[in-house]
C-alpha cells in the first residue's frame, strides 16, 4: 500500500520549480546533439573545401575598408577637403555601423538565407570601396563607406552562425581559420596601403586595391548563393523566429556582450591613441607606428591558437585570466616606463587582444543551433560595439581635461576588472538555450492562473460549519 503522503503528493499543484525543471530537462533531452550528430557535417551538399575557402576569403575582407583608410586618412582629408569633424565621424563610423547593421543581420539571414546575405554583404563591401575612390565627393565618400561597413557588419555577425551550421563538429578549427584570416586582413592593409598608394600614384589606388581583393572573395559566394541548400537543424530546435533582443533574457548573453564590448573598447582605444601615447613619451613617429603594428601582428597567431584551444578546454576561464593579466601588465608598464619598454608593452597589449577570437569562439560554444548562434552573435556584437564606441571618446576627453595620459591609461586598467568578470561568467560551460528555456517556463507559469488561489477563494466563501455565507 502506498504511503499516505503519496496521495496528497499526486494532487499537489505544480510549482514554478517543477515546471522550470521539467522544461529544462525536456530541452536538454531534445536539443543536445549526440556525438555523432555533432561530428557529422551539415553542409547542405556543398564540399567542405569550398565552404571553408569562402569563409576565409570573406573574413579577410571584414577589416581592410577600416584599417586601410586609417593609413591614408590624412591624404584623403587633404584631397577631399574633409573637416576635422568629418574625420572624427569617419573614425567612429565603423563601431556605430557594426552595432546598427549587425543587429539587422539575423533578420536578413532568416528571410533570405545566410549564404545569400553573405554574398550580398561582400557585394556591398566591393561596391562601397569602389565608389568612394571613384567619386570625388565628401558626402559620397561617407555614404559609400557606410555601405561597405554595412556589409562588413553583416559578415561579422553571420560568419559565427555559418560556422556553427556548416561545421558543427569543428567550431574551434573553423573559427581559428576565419579569425586568423580576419587578423591578416587587419594587418596587411595597415601595412601595404601607403606603399601601394605611393607606387601607383595616390590614395585612391591604395584603397581601391582592397576593393579588388573583396571582388575575388565574392566569387565563391556567388556559387554558394545560387541555391538555398538545406542545413539540418539540431533535434528539438525551435522554428520560432524570435527577435534579436529576445536573447537578452539570458544572463549568459549579457556576459558575452559585456566581455566582447569591453575587449573591443580596449582594442579601439589602443588603435586610436597608442601611437600618440608613445610619441608623447619621446618615441619618434615612425617607431610609434611600428609599435602599433605589433598589436595586430601578435593577434595573428593568437587567432590561430585560441579558438582551437578554447574548443578543447572544458571551460575557457584560464584563457580569460591570461588575456586580462596581459592587459594589466601592459598598462602598468605604460604608466611606469612607456618609452623604455615600449616593445614589451605593445606585445602584452596584443596578447590581451586574444579576447577577441576567444569571444567569437564562445558565441559558437554557448548555443546549440545556428539560428540561435546568429541571434546571439548579433546581440553580442551590437551591444558590444556600442560599448566599445565609448573607449576612444573617453580617452580623448580625459586627456583634454587632465593634460596627460596617466588618467586615461588608468581608466583602461580599471576596466580590465569588469572585462575579466564578465569573461569568467561567459566562460563557464553552459548554454544560452537553457537560460531562454527557463525564462520561457517562468513566463508561461506566471501567465497561468494559480489553482491554489482558486481553492482558497472557494474556502473563503464557506464558513466553519460547512454552510455558505450569505
Amino acid at each position: 500500500m502506498a504511503p499516505a503522503g503519496s496521495a496528497a503528493e499526486s494532487h499537489r499543484s505544480p510549482t514554478y520549480s517543477d515546471v522550470a525543471v521539467a522544461t529544462l530537462d525536456a530541452e536538454r533531452a531534445t536539443a543536445q546533439p549526440t556525438v555523432a550528430a555533432q561530428s557529422a557535417p551539415a553542409r547542405g551538399g556543398w564540399p567542405a573545401w569550398l565552404l571553408l575557402a569562402a569563409v576565409v576569403l570573406l573574413a579577410f575582407n571584414l577589416r581592410p575598408a577600416v584599417s586601410g583608410l586609417g593609413a591614408v586618412l590624412d591624404e584623403v582629408s587633404a584631397d577631399l577637403g574633409v573637416s576635422a569633424l568629418v574625420a572624427g565621424v569617419l573614425t567612429t563610423l565603423p563601431v556605430l555601423s557594426f552595432a546598427a547593421f549587425g543587429a539587422m543581420a539575423p533578420g536578413w539571414s532568416r528571410r533570405f538565407g545566410a549564404r545569400r546575405v553573405l554574398a550580398a554583404a561582400l557585394l556591398a563591401v566591393v561596391a562601397g570601396q569602389l565608389v568612394r575612390v571613384l567619386v570625388p565627393s565628401v558626402p559620397v565618400f561617407l555614404l559609400a563607406t557606410t555601405v561597405a561597413l554595412a556589409g562588413m557588419a553583416a559578415g561579422n555577425v553571420l560568419v559565427p552562425a555559418f560556422v556553427k551550421a556548416y561545421f558543427p563538429g569543428r567550431v574551434g578549427l573553423a573559427t581559428a581559420a576565419y579569425t586568423t584570416s580576419m587578423a591578416v586582413g587587419t594587418t596587411l592593409p595597415a601595412a601595404l596601403t601607403v606603399p601601394i598608394a605611393q607606387a601607383f600614384g595616390g590614395w585612391r589606388f591604395g584603397l581601391g586595391a582592397w576593393a579588388v581583393a573583396a571582388g575575388v572573395a565574392l566569387l565563391p559566394w556567388l556559387v554558394l548563393a545560387r541555391r538555398r541548400g538545406v542545413v539540418a537543424r539540431p533535434a528539438g530546435s525551435s522554428n520560432r523566429h524570435e527577435s534579436l533582443w529576445s536573447v537578452g533574457r539570458s544572463p549568459l548573453a549579457w556576459s558575452l556582450a559585456g566581455y566582447f564590448g569591453l575587449q573591443s573598447l580596449q582594442a579601439y582605444a589602443a588603435f586610436g591613441w597608442l601611437p600618440q601615447i608613445f610619441r608623447d613619451a619621446g618615441v619618434d613617429a615612425a617607431h610609434a607606428g611600428l609599435l602599433l603594428a605589433i598589436l595586430p601582428l601578435v593577434g595573428v597567431p593568437l587567432s590561430l591558437l585560441f579558438p582551437s584551444l578554447a574548443a578543447r578546454l572544458p571551460d575557457q576561464r584560464p584563457l580569460v585570466w591570461a588575456c586580462g593579466g596581459a592587459y594589466v601588465v601592459g598598462y602598468v608598464g605604460l604608466l611606469l616606463a612607456p618609452a623604455s619598454g615600449a616593445v614589451a608593452w605593445a606585445i602584452l597589449l596584443g596578447l590581451g587582444g586574444g579576447a577577441f577570437p576567444l569571444t567569437l569562439t564562445m558565441i559558437g560554444l554557448r548555443s546549440r543551433s545556428h539560428d540561435l548562434t546568429a541571434r546571439l552573435s548579433g546581440f553580442t556584437q551590437s551591444v558590444g560595439y556600442l560599448l566599445a564606441a565609448c573607449g576612444p571618446l573617453a580617452m580623448g576627453a580625459l586627456f583634454d581635461v587632465t593634460g596627460g595620459w596617466t588618467v586615461p591609461i588608468g581608466l583602461l586598467l580599471v576596466l580590465v576588472v569588469p572585462q575579466v568578470a564578465t569573461g569568467l561568467m561567459a566562460a563557464r560551460p553552459r548554454y544560452v538555450d537553457d537560460e531562454l528555456a527557463a525564462a520561457d517556463a517562468a513566463q508561461h507559469l506566471s501567465a497561468e492562473p494559480n489553482p491554489t488561489d482558486d481553492r482558497a477563494g472557494e474556502r473563503a466563501d464557506v464558513d466553519g460549519s460547512g454552510h455558505s455565507r450569505g
